[in-house]
């Protein structure tokens, strides 16, 4: 099957959101980007690709770290990022990133305030996955090999990083209904039944959308 949709997802951690949109790529037989959006970006910006790993969805408002990490970046050759705190840097190189990855075609982008770097698209479906958290601790717990105490602790500090990286570099709340165009939960409806949540929807949506162009 076909589509012309971008979809973004946000997700908790442990939810399997990007397993999810794995399933979901394959059904429309298109790209999904998670990590490969950071190599894309330092690529682009020629800032190393370890800063992009180090500030991954981990917002850094320290600003005397700032300053030691732009001194291993080679940053970017307009004077206007040359007083700008790395965190920033490497948030505008993702940002830029996104939109160039969203001009290319239809395909997934996971995480990252992809969402947000594409609001003005029409062609884009904004989901969160989120799920029940004994759900997410047993997921975890078996995928790391750990305790569900530490599972569960490793849940938490994801969750709060995105949230606080999210927060900060968007006008929009995490995890919030409001700031998505669909939240689906995982933990009910399992992965394969999420996924084809999301197929339906993206379907359904551009039906809708075509018969208004005829109309």
């Amino acid at each position: 099957m076909k589509t012309n949709t971008i979809i973004t997802i946000g997700r908790e951690f442990g939810s399997a959101g990007r397993e999810i949109g794995y399933k979901v790529a394959e059904a429309f037989d298109i790209k999904l980007y998670d990590k490969e959006m950071l190599a894309r970006a330092a690529k682009e910006s020629g800032i190393c690709e370890e800063i992009f790993e180090t500030h991954d969805e981990k917002p850094t408002n320290s600003f005397l770290y700032s300053l030691v990490m732009d001194t291993y970046s080679m940053g970017y050759s307009g004077n206007t990022y040359t007083d700008m705190p790395i965190n920033h840097k490497v948030f505008l190189a993702q940002f830029d990133a996104i939109k160039k990855i969203a001009d290319e075609g239809p395909c997934i982008l996971v995480g990252r305030c992809a969402d947000y770097a594409l609001e003005s698209y029409p062609n884009v479906v904004s989901v969160f996955i989120h799920a029940d958290l004994d759900a997410r601790i047993r997921r975890i717990a078996r995928i790391y090999n750990l305790t569900d105490a530490k599972a569960k602790d490793m849940i938490l500090k994801t969750d709060k990083k995105r949230s606080s990286y999210y927060n900060y570099y968007t006008n929009k709340k995490w995890s919030d209904a409001e700031s998505y165009e669909l939240c689906l939960t995982s933990s009910e409806l399992g992965i394969d039944g999420t996924a084809k949540a999301i197929i339906d929807y993206v379907q359904l949506k551009e039906s809708i959308s075509k018969d208004k162009r005829f109309v």
